[in-house]
């Protein structure tokens, strides 16, 4: 699975973009960029998803529709695949910005050596992006089979039925379907692949204000993933994440502008297709960017149109043209467009600033930010350091600007200007949430800026300077990510694959209680109809009964007669935690995860009652449940719990600098725990680790080496694993 996700699933989805992007070209009058096809080709994909998807009965079919689009590319633009071949040594350059994109993009995952995302337990946005890619392309838009009475059902409505963009999510679907892998595994490696195609449109934009070569390259790569980018793709920003190379893609048109703009109508062809790809996958926000591109093009149309290098009927046909392929690329946005524009609202004028304590700052524009995370300010000398990163960097914007408008190079400068504009508008009305996200769009336009300005130095005097600016620029951009790589969480995979074997096996046999907090089990088991108490979106029937958002479900609070509707019930293996009514029987146990199912026939419990507590009050509650029973003509039924023995930590030895969260230990350096117990008699005995471990931690007992484990992360950071 590994390596079908990290290395096969980007060659696919690779080809899918570029044959797409071959037949856009072919349609278009074939004057695309080699750079460009993976976007303007995901762009078309994006749109081709959007519309399988829009109509219920074909959207299963949309894996094989895409297929059809990027196969049909190859055979029209066959000529021109075996030219990119012949010249692709002497393209090299071009070609390495992409693939270290993916690959630092991807390092947490590629250098963990298994299936896995790094955006666990960073914004849980992201298992609802793999329910709604799954749905979509299961059954499309429609939603009149949900059931509203469970977590899943509830999710999916509140998201996707009111017109949430989800053109990022169709083609993450289609493309991943295609190979019959599971989403969650594929998810960050198509993050990581829409990042890395934003590199094409960054290397020819540098390469219009005069950089080649290796210098390029080394521009794009850090205009591609510059730290508050990198940051938003380790947590699976996917919108964000996609939408980024059509911005870029939107300057590289531009400066592009005379080979599409002065031809006839189908010059107009890719353009339309990314304007609405951004749209599909960033909602109608995204026209900001698009407005202010317009704004550039429209000079340049008016300038053409006086100085005769296009007439006035053929720009009518090209901008007729453009305005027909936008709206049916686009057609489930536009005939949605009342609930675009509220959900756009909702998000514009939100009081709720996600996963964002405080605002993010505009510092962050320019690249560098030597933390572990981007909501946290750096410390001591790293706070020193980045804040001369930034300077210089700001220095390197100025110098950028002075040389692009002394190249004469004016639509390039006016879509710069332009992109600043849009980031600049956003900042003084905007709130938290879409402050974050236009900072991010605006920083590789701003690392690009910096780039024309070691442009400016090459063709100076100071030439001999630029080595050392391209050393600061980069150097701070990759030390950023660095910081960020190390702090990235990754999810556990075996507990994931253990969750689809239980989907597999109970497929369709829900509604199920699912007792653990966590977003991505609404994935896992997608085909129970999963409810839980503790979920943002609640079953009405145990509203009331809740312990809190993200806090594990204590059966004993929920009343029993409201169990009734579940026939299933998924618990994690815990020895604190009680056991499901007597109702319920054990019918399947994994590492874990345990499946209860109800028995037919018995009606609900009277009560549930724990019976922990001194003697005194355990026999006082015995006394209450059996006069409940005298009364009910009911039944007494006790479970044993297991002996418990628990290991001290207050008296254990440890490192000293290791801190203190609540009766646990924060072990954020290596160091070595000793803890003496004992047990009331001889037996076997299970032992068992509470808390949240990433990094390996091995276990002994009497100085025999008896187990290790690592990568055992939960859905709540706030509550501990038992494991």
């Amino acid at each position: 699975m590994f390596v079908l996700t990290t290395l096969v699933y980007p060659l696919v989805l690779g080809a899918l973009c570029i044959g797409s992007g071959l037949l856009v070209d072919r349609c278009s009058g074939g004057w695309l960029p080699g750079l460009l096809l993976p976007t303007v080709g995901g762009a078309a994909l994006i749109g081709v998803s959007q519309l399988t998807t829009y109509v219920a009965p074909v959207a299963p079919g949309t894996p094989y529709a895409m297929s059809a689009v990027a196969a049909a590319g190859f055979v029209v633009g066959w000529p021109r695949v075996r030219a990119i071949v012949r010249r692709s040594w002497a393209c090299s350059s071009q070609l390495v910005a992409p693939a270290l994109a993916y690959a630092l993009a991807l390092a947490p995952v590629l250098l963990a050596g298994r299936a896995t995302l790094s955006s666990y337990m960073g914004l849980s946005d992201s298992a609802v992006h793999m329910m709604g890619a799954d749905f979509l392309l299961r059954h499309g838009q429609d939603y009149s089979h949900l059931d509203l009475r469970n977590s899943y059902g509830q999710y999916m409505n509140a998201y996707y039925n009111t017109s949430y963009p989800s053109g990022s999510d169709t083609l993450f679907g289609g493309s991943a379907f295609l190979l019959g892998m599971p989403l969650i595994w594929a998810f960050q490696p198509f993050n990581a692949f829409m990042l890395a195609t934003a590199a094409g449109p960054a290397w020819l934009l540098l390469r219009r204000v005069g950089l080649d070569g290796r210098w390029a390259a080394l521009g794009a790569l850090t205009a591609t993933v510059p730290a508050l980018v990198y940051g938003y793709e380790l947590i699976g920003s996917i919108k964000e994440v996609a939408s980024l190379p059509m911005v870029l893609t939107l300057g590289a048109l531009v400066v592009l502008h005379p080979s599409w703009l002065r031809r006839g109508a189908s010059g107009a062809i890719p353009f339309a297709l990314v304007v609405a790809a951004g749209v599909s996958a960033l909602g109608v926000g995204f026209g900001a960017w698009v407005l202010a591109t317009a704004v550039v093009l429209f000079a340049i149309a008016i300038g053409d149109l006086r100085a005769g290098r296009q007439g006035a009927r053929r720009m009518g046909l090209l901008v007729g043209a453009g305005v027909i392929v936008l709206f049916l690329s686009a057609l489930p946005t536009w005939v949605g467009a009342s609930g675009s524009l509220q959900v756009a609202s909702n998000i514009a004028s939100t009081s709720n600033p996600g996963n964002l304590h405080t605002p993010l700052r505009a510092t962050q524009v320019f690249g560098a930010w030597l933390r572990g995370s981007y909501k946290q300010l750096p410390g001591g000398v790293d706070l020193t350091v980045t804040y001369a990163l930034i300077a210089v960097t700001v220095l390197a914007c100025l110098a950028g600007i002075v040389h692009v408008l002394r190249s004469r190079l004016y639509p390039l400068a006016g879509w710069l200007g332009l992109m600043l504009g849009v980031w600049l508008a956003f900042s003084l009305d905007a709130t938290t949430w879409v402050n974050a996200k236009v900072l991010m769009l605006t920083s590789p336009v701003v690392m690009l800026i910096a780039w024309a300005g070691l442009a400016g130095l090459r063709a100076s005097p100071l030439r001999a300077t630029g080595l050392l600016l391209a050393f600061v620029l980069a150097g701070g951009v990759l030390a950023s990510d660095a910081f960020q790589y190390h702090n990235s969480d990754l999810a556990p995979t075996a507990r994931y694959q253990e969750l689809a074997r239980v989907n597999t096996l109970f497929s369709g046999r829900g509604p199920t209680l699912f007792t653990d907090f966590d977003e991505y089990s609404l994935y896992a088991l997608r085909d129970l109809d999963v409810g839980g108490p503790n979920f943002i979106y609640h079953p009405p029937a145990l509203a009331g009964f809740e312990g809190g958002y993200r806090q594990p479900v204590v059966l004993d609070r929920l009343p029993p007669a409201a169990l009734r509707s579940y026939p299933l019930i998924v618990t994690r293996r815990d020895p604190l935690a009680d056991r499901p009514p007597s109702a319920y029987r054990l019918l399947w146990q994994g590492v874990y995860y345990e499946v209860w199912g109800r028995s037919v026939g018995p009606t609900a419990a009277i009560a549930a009652v724990g019976l922990s507590g001194p003697p005194a009050a355990r026999c006082a509650r015995i006394g209450r449940l059996a006069a409940l029973a005298r009364a009910d003509s009911g039944h007494l039924v006790v479970a044993g719990a297991p002996d418990l023995v628990r290991v001290p930590l207050a008296s254990s030895s440890h490192p000293a600098r290791w801190g203190h969260l609540g009766e646990g230990l924060a072990m954020n350096r290596p160091g070595q725990l000793s803890a003496a117990f004992s047990v009331p008699r001889g037996g076997a005995w299970k032992l068992w680790l509470q808390g949240q471990i990433m990094p390996t931690v091995a276990i002994s007992l009497d100085g025999h080496p008896l187990a290790s484990i690592g990568g055992q992360l939960g859905g709540n950071s706030l509550v501990p694993n038992t494991m």
